[in-house]
């Protein structure tokens, strides 16, 4: 499986490496078996224009995704200026906030929801347990 990753942000230092890591340990947690996905880590304003564009809201958001099929999962775009945002505000670490946006989105490609709450309150309990798994596996950003 290839993973690509792509940083066109500067607010935050990432290390492709472990974004790869990261991606990888999750997709064979879950048993999911694809030829690639891609990680784009952009700026406010890239995912304020992305946002935007495909969903008619000009704010700025954590994470988006867009799924393409079972070989190629699909892209996940993240804006780490939210996580920075987010701890600035509430506390905690930049790195494990944007760890927990590439978890949002990957599972959003394979199909868990956030829109209603009963499949909200799944995909957080998924994430959590994601989360847990790096944590056991010492895998962080």
């Amino acid at each position: 499986m290839d993973v690509f990753v792509l940083n066109r942000q500067k607010d935050l230092k990432l290390s492709t490496r472990r974004v790869k890591a990261l991606v990888s340990a999750i997709l064979q947690k879950e048993g999911v078996e694809c030829e690639e996905i891609s990680i784009y880590f952009v700026s406010e304003k890239r995912i304020s224009e992305l946002h935007r564009e495909f969903f008619d809201d000009p704010t700025p958001t954590d994470c988006i995704t867009f799924p393409i099929d079972s070989e190629t999962l699909g892209e996940i775009f993240v804006c780490p200026k939210a996580a920075l945002d987010y701890c600035k505000k509430r506390g905690g670490d930049p790195l494990t906030e944007t760890a927990l946006y590439i978890v949002h989105g990957i599972l959003h490609l394979l199909g868990y929801d956030d829109l209603d709450p009963k499949k909200r309150r799944a995909m957080r309990k998924k994430e959590k347990k994601c989360m847990a798994h790096l944590k056991d596996l010492m895998i962080s950003l």
